[in-house]
């Protein structure tokens, strides 16, 4: 079995090298070297038993380069001729419709050369969809296996290939009979009607989460709690909840192996079928069903076998699923489980006192939760802070805290379901009692999240040095005779404490630093100087992920609070992000354009500033210098412009104006020549014209834009016109986030 885990060892790592590179026009030399070197090993592998291990994982190696080419060449083939066109399709939902910002979208699939293939569909106008239902109309067509953004590795790691966009106008047929495959959906959405009629509004989101992995419902401030206390991993349907479902079936049937393998496999399908089949469930699943197997048959279940088992089920089913980052954090999670939390419960349970019986299982209780905490976090740190930018400090004592009540939920929530059925009253009843468990979950999630320093961000390349140190450590402890957890511990602790206070002082070392944030299709530009923070505009192509963005850049340099943001104007993309960056933000002032009454602010006590003329404002030695809007009315034109004037550096930032507005601008202000000028619209043609850069003659020119966008931003006119003036040009598709320091 332990073959299996090393051949899997060498699938994983082809899948991952493909998915993550290019190798279309070099992939048969690979294919051709990695075979020649696996023969070689095997042959050696005769005489010297070092070999043997590392055949097996080439021969893995080989089989995935070959497999995943071969995959993704078919996939290609058959989707070339509506690939990167404006066809028709004809589409099967296979879900009901989500609202998003802009129409809605939905899942389905689509038949090609005798084949279904699974499709995300996004239409621009309120429609009803359910399982069953025929899209037909015009779409444009994407391929999500031919991208590199983080979207279509989402979409890859679901097996869905294929994105389409509505583009003309579109029927929807109703299904008179509800496909048996798609029953899961429909499950899905009555179990989401039995919360909605029995949670209270304050509980019900989680509840959703919790139960089914439903997160779009939670406020910001909570998933925000969630994440940085360390337990944001209790929403999103995974392991865990895979396994509390197989604790209360083994409870059920008195741990009867028979019994318990003949309810609890069609159970836990029916769950992962209901949760839609996401990696990190079916992995979860796969494992579980195949240790109930192993039990019913009396052999021996080797979970490293059965993990690496699972995960080879799932990458010959679909190669892309390793894009998945649930399935990466699933499999880290369960690794790091195995590698490390035996060693780390003994060391604790030997240096513990034994008292009396009923002490030591509560001890025994502490330490197996805080060694499945520690053992998982081995692994899956690196990968949170690489996807997720946050490290929790305080996950050990959250999770230690809430983990139990976790169980408890989940368990009401199952006992809710069945008993809506027979006795309403008593389901709500039961609900309103599990709310009360779950404000436990949340309000010790939001004390923790607020303790200084509960967590810590990667925005800072002294906190990943010290991520690397630390692992670093951990390999020379684990490799060495004499193991000393506590001088471990001590080094690490002194690491942080330097990597720390190194990004802290940093920005404190420049009179002058300017950072364009890589926010997509938005715009959020950090200006500091003698130790005064101003953030002109808080928008991006997703408000939470914009608000994250900004926090933990500010974070990462021990900024909690801010003199103040600039909105230019209120367009979703410049101030959308602003909500939810108040949750985790103190800012002083808000300095708003005065063009518009219906802008609402909630729960802010800070001063607001409505602007309609030009205002100064002094800072020592720097000015900023905010002028107003052109003109009463709502558009582009009557974007606030800022002037950042320090001693060694001038920024100007124009927001949305168009050369019209600027013009207006050059009119009614005295412009100097500047460092640094912020393209205005995001590189639109009709902005940054010739006339204002011939005014205030920028030697960098910064534009904030999104790799994808469909305005065709930066525009080929403006790029040119800035050659023409010898700009240096920076953009955040191509270079990220930017930071100018003088």
């Amino acid at each position: 079995m332990r073959k299996l885990m090393w051949f899997s060892v060498g699938l994983v790592i082809s899948c991952g090298l493909c998915s993550c590179c290019v190798f279309d026009n070099w992939i048969l030399p690979v294919i051709v070297l990695s075979a020649a070197v696996c023969l070689t090993a095997a042959v050696l592998g005769k005489r010297y038993p070092v070999f043997r291990r590392a055949a097996v994982i080439l021969l893995g190696l080989t089989v995935g380069f070959g497999g995943l080419a071969l995959f993704k060449r078919s996939h290609d083939k058959v989707f070339s001729h509506i690939v990167g066109e404006t066809a028709y399709l004809n589409i099967t939902a296979t879900d009901y419709e989500t609202a998003r910002q802009y129409g809605i979208y939905t899942n389905g699939v689509l038949e090609l050369e005798g084949k279904t293939y699974r499709i995300r569909v996004y239409l621009n106008e309120d429609r009803k969809i359910q399982p069953g239902d025929s899209i037909s109309g015009i779409f444009d067509v994407k391929n999500t296996s031919a991208e590199n953004d983080k979207g279509s590795s989402y979409f890859r790691g679901q097996g869905i290939f294929l994105i389409a966009y509505q583009n003309g106008d579109i029927t929807v047929s109703n299904t008179e009979k509800i496909p048996v495959i798609c029953y899961p959906a429909v499950w899905r959405k009555q179990i989401q009607s039995i919360l909605e009629s029995t949670f209270p509004a304050d509980t019900l989101a989680f509840a959703k989460a919790l139960l089914l992995g439903a997160d779009e419902d939670l406020l910001y401030e909570t998933d925000t709690d969630l994440k940085i206390s360390g337990i944001r991993h209790i929403v999103a349907v995974s392991g865990l909840h895979v396994s509390v479902l197989y604790g209360l079936i083994s409870m059920l049937t008195l741990r009867k192996r028979f019994l318990t393998a003949f309810l609890g496999i069609p159970v836990i399908i029916l769950f992962a079928a209901i949760a839609g089949f996401t990696p990190s469930v079916t992995r979860a699943c796969i494992m579980i069903c195949l240790m109930m197997v192993a039990s019913l048959l009396n052999r021996e279940y080797d979970a490293p076998s059965a993990l690496a088992f699972s995960f080879l089920l799932m990458l010959l089913q679909n190669p892309f699923s390793i894009t998945s980052v649930s399935l990466q954090l699933s499999v880290a999670c369960v690794a790091g489980i195995l590698l490390f939390q035996p060693p780390i419960y003994g060391w604790m349970k030997a240096h513990l006192p034994k008292r009396k019986k009923l002490w030591n299982k509560l001890q025994s209780g502490i330490c197996s939760c805080v060694s499945v905490t520690l053992g998982a976090m081995s692994l899956v740190t690196p990968l949170s802070g690489w996807y997720f930018g946050a490290v929790s400090l305080v996950g050990v004592l959250t999770n230690l805290l809430t983990i139990w009540a976790v169980g408890i939920v989940f368990y009401g929530l199952v006992a809710v379901c069945l008993l809506y059925f027979a006795v309403p009253s008593g389901a709500a009843l039961l609900a309103w009692l599990l709310s009360w468990v779950i404000r436990y979950i949340l309000r010790v999630a939001s004390i923790m999240a607020s303790v200084p320093m509960a967590a810590i961000y990667m925005d800072s390349i002294y906190v990943v040095l010290w991520l690397i140190f630390i692992y670093i450590l951990l390999a020379i402890f684990l490799m060495g005779r004499k193991k000393q957890p506590r001088l471990l511990l001590c080094c690490g602790l002194l690491g942080l404490c330097l990597a720390l206070l190194l990004s802290w002082i940093e920005p404190m070392l420049y009179d002058t630093q300017i950072t364009m944030l890589d926010v997509g299709q938005g715009q959020s530009i950090l200006l500091q100087s003698e130790g005064k923070t101003w953030l002109v505009d808080c928008g991006g192509d997703d408000d939470a992920d914009t608000a994250d963005i900004i926090a933990e850049r500010l974070l990462s340099q021990g900024i909690g609070r801010i003199d103040g943001i600039i909105l230019t104007h209120y367009d979703r993309d410049h101030a959308g992000a602003l909500h939810n960056l108040m949750t985790r933000i103190d800012i002083d002032i808000l300095i708003l354009p005065d063009t518009r009454n219906d802008f609402v602010l909630e729960d802010f006590d800070g001063q607001i500033l409505w602007v309609w003329d030009d205002i100064e404002i002094s800072t020592g030695a720097s000015k900023l210098h905010i002028f107003g809007p052109v003109y009463s009315g709502f558009d582009n034109e009557n974007s606030l412009c800022v002037l950042f004037d320090t001693e060694n550096c001038d920024i100007l930032i124009t927001g949305d104006r168009s050369s019209f507005g600027e013009r207006m601008l050059m009119r009614n202000a005295d412009l100097p020549d500047v460092d640094v000028l912020v393209a205005g619209h995001h590189g639109a043609e009709n902005a940054t014209s010739e006339a204002l850069l011939q005014k205030v003659k920028p030697e960098i020119v910064l534009i904030s834009v999104a790799e994808d966008n469909y305005y065709g931003h930066p525009a080929a006119e403006l790029l040119q016109r800035l050659e023409k003036f010898d700009c240096s040009v920076y953009r955040t598709d191509q270079n990220g986030t930017i930071t100018i320091r003088r």
